[in-house]
């Protein structure tokens, strides 16, 4: 199908929105991103694109052989919890090299490229309903305003307002788990930064430099169960956090010790989509496939799904037929890198003899343990 001159709308600005409206104008298609925040604005956060996301940011031309804004990894360092003691080191994945990227940069990367290809970003346009109507998608924003395209895209996150609208209610379920996020300025350079994974009870650090390693992006994660809301970017106390750390030692310590902002991100889970289309609204990214962080491929999944729409749409014979292959293409995938998240959940924070008895499986396996995971990071949604 020749998407060149047909109209589409894209329902939220985030990664997944914002490459997905730039790949659909970059084949010629007129677009029309709605978000309904009044500005695009990311709490500092970092985030991890690995080989399998680079090779759709470099079609999209937003990343080159050397990609701007990010940070490219050497690997990780994976710690014991007590005194930071090192358990072994996993080399980078043999697909590619993973860049640690601040949110904010790569939005912004996305939003110049799709303001420049000529995308319609409407900010504070918050969407009402969203329905298939005589044969075209229909998006009624509060203003009363309503807008008519060949296809809706629905990428407005894992808290989606619309997917219900195609799988009918779903009750989070929390995963007893809670995320403190934070950056802090640092200036202490490596030759080859590598992202550091501090294991513990109960518990895990991971750390990893950004901006030319001017800033360390922190992420700790405990197992609770005193929550009750689904939580996001809620404003924590970094002598809380401190304190419910306070056994961790070696560089993650003196890490946390530099923390004076910090949030908290409750992880609430629902499963992938049973229903990702209905032949004029289709989910993508988090709306469809909401994960754990435990892979680093959340934003990863949302590029892949956006080039696979795109392919799909080119290769069927009306968008009916192409939503339908493109549910049917990503849904397999991502159902694979959400159990794979998960498992890594359980395996972060063993406790007693099963957590020895894994440090040294990692000790003996830790140099090859990212060829577990070549499947995710070699997958390439552009060939």
């Amino acid at each position: 199908m020749n998407i060149n001159g047909l109209n589409f709308c894209v329902i939220g600005g985030g990664i997944g929105g914002m490459a997905t409206a730039l790949a659909l104008r970059n084949h010629g298609a007129g677009v029309t991103l709605l978000e309904q925040a009044s500005e695009l604005i990311e709490v500092g956060a970092g985030l991890q694109i690995s080989a399998n996301g680079i090779a759709v940011l470099r079609a999209l031309g937003v990343a080159g052989e050397t990609p701007k804004a990010g940070q490219v990894s050497g690997g990780t360092i994976l710690r014991d919890y007590r005194k930071g003691r090192v358990i072994s080191r996993v080399p980078a994945p043999v697909a590619g090299p993973t860049y640690y990227y601040h949110r904010a940069d790569l939005l912004g990367l996305l939003h110049k490229a799709a303001l420049h290809a000529g995308v319609d970003i409407r900010l504070g346009a918050r969407v009402s309903k969203a329905c298939k109507h005589a044969g075209e998608a229909e998006i009624v924003l509060e203003s009363g305003e309503r807008l008519h395209a060949e296809c809706a895209i629905v990428a407005d996150g894992g808290r989606s307002e619309i997917r219900p609208l195609l799988n009918g209610p779903e009750a989070p379920k929390f995963t007893h788990q809670v995320a403190w996020r934070a950056t802090i300025p640092w200036n202490q350079r490596e030759e080859v930064p590598r992202a550091s994974l501090t294991m513990g009870p109960g518990r895990h650090v991971v750390t990893y430099p950004l901006r030319n390693q001017h800033l360390m992006n922190i992420v700790a994660i405990e197992e609770r169960s005193d929550w009750q809301e689904e939580g996001w970017r809620r404003q924590g106390d970094p002598d809380e956090l401190r304190r419910r750390f306070a056994e961790f030692g070696g560089p993650v310590r003196d890490i946390l010790s530099e923390i004076y902002d910090v949030h908290l991100w409750a992880l609430f889970l629902r499963p992938v989509a049973q229903s990702w289309q209905n032949g004029r609204l289709a989910l993508l990214g988090d709306a469809a496939h909401p994960t754990l962080p435990f892979m680093a491929q959340g934003a990863c999944l949302a590029l892949e799904d956006a080039w696979v729409l795109i392919r799909s749409l080119q290769d069927q014979s009306g968008v009916t037929r192409a939503l339908a292959a493109y549910e049917a293409t990503r849904r397999p995938r991502t159902r694979q890198v959400v159990a794979a998240a998960g498992a890594n959940a359980r395996n972060f924070h063993l406790r007693g003899p099963m957590r020895l008895a894994a440090q040294a499986a990692l000790m003996a396996i830790g140099p090859r343990l990212a060829r577990r995971y070549e499947w995710i990071y070699s997958y390439d949604a552009t060939a």
